[in-house]
């Protein structure tokens, strides 16, 4: 796409020139468009002044005044050492004290898990459907990243790239309400709200098979076949429910091996008879 985060951008592609009036309205209709449609997402940095201006053929204090208001409406902040970017305005599913109930209680997890069971395979129907040859060229790049941190076994990229490959699917079936619905569900993702996926990958099998299933749900959108997209990602979800309880079942076993352990050494450590027994 040509946008960086907070770096060097070459980002005066995804700005048109405005041909009309110029007023700060236009230049904000059009910013505020690039923010919803997801071209512009949470920490990418906006263009300096004049390298902005004259892609939008505006005056430099027309452009001032729309970014001003943008400020304002709390679509970008300005950062010390970072210039203007736009804000973290990604939405979240619940409010922090229905976040931390959710984390006290396993049954909300499988329900998380069957709700983007449904929703992911509508999402990947439509984008079977709707991807069109740069979005196509963008899951590429993610998949051949995917599939390069999965031959290093690093295990925080190939997740990290997990997230990024999903959202990008969202953004291929150009639905906007979807596309930030779904955003919001994987910053909870991304938090450890519901799945452990540092443990997820690391269990037994899992990354191997995470990266079949991923090529499959590539394939059939790829293939324009929505059908082979939905089921793939509905495999793909039914796979992460099976494992999800297979891992928290094993960190439980583990857990309570641990406090096992410490118990006998504690108690070892306070038995005189064990002591001696030890000193001969």
């Amino acid at each position: 796409m040509g946008f960086n985060k907070a770096g060097s951008n070459q980002s005066g592609m995804i700005f048109s020139q405005i041909p009309n009036s110029r007023t700060a309205d236009e230049v904000i209709h059009q910013i505020e468009e690039l923010v919803l449609q997801g071209v512009l997402k949470p920490g990418d940095r906006i263009p300096g002044e004049r390298a902005l201006s004259k892609s939008l053929n505006v005056s430099r204090p027309v452009l001032r005044e729309a970014l001003q208001e943008l400020e304002a409406r709390r679509l970008l902040v300005t950062r010390p050492g970072e210039g203007t970017v736009v804000a973290d305005v990604v939405g979240t599913v619940f409010q922090e004290p229905i976040v931390n109930l959710i984390r006290k209680h396993p049954k909300a997890t499988a329900d998380y898990v069957e709700f983007r069971r449904q929703i992911e395979g509508i999402t990947a129907e439509m984008a079977a459907s709707r991807a069109t040859e740069a979005d196509c060229e963008l899951l590429t790049r993610l998949m051949q990243t995917m599939i390069d941190s999965h031959e290093l076994q690093d295990f925080s990229a190939e997740a990290a790239v997990d997230v990024q490959f999903h959202q990008a699917i969202g953004e291929c079936a150009h639905n906007i309400v979807l596309l930030h619905m779904l955003r919001s569900c994987y910053r909870l993702l991304e938090q450890g709200v519901f799945i452990n996926r540092s443990r997820l990958y690391s269990h037994n099998g899992s990354r191997n098979a995470l990266l079949a299933q991923h090529k499959a749900i590539y394939a059939g959108i790829m293939e324009r076949d929505p059908q082979a997209a939905r089921k793939a990602a509905e495999a793909h979800m039914d796979f992460v429910a099976t494992a999800a309880k297979e891992v928290e079942t094993v960190g439980q076993r583990e857990a309570i091996s641990r406090m096992r352990l410490a118990q006998h050494s504690t108690q070892n450590s306070s038995d005189p008879a064990a002591t001696a027994a030890k000193a001969k």
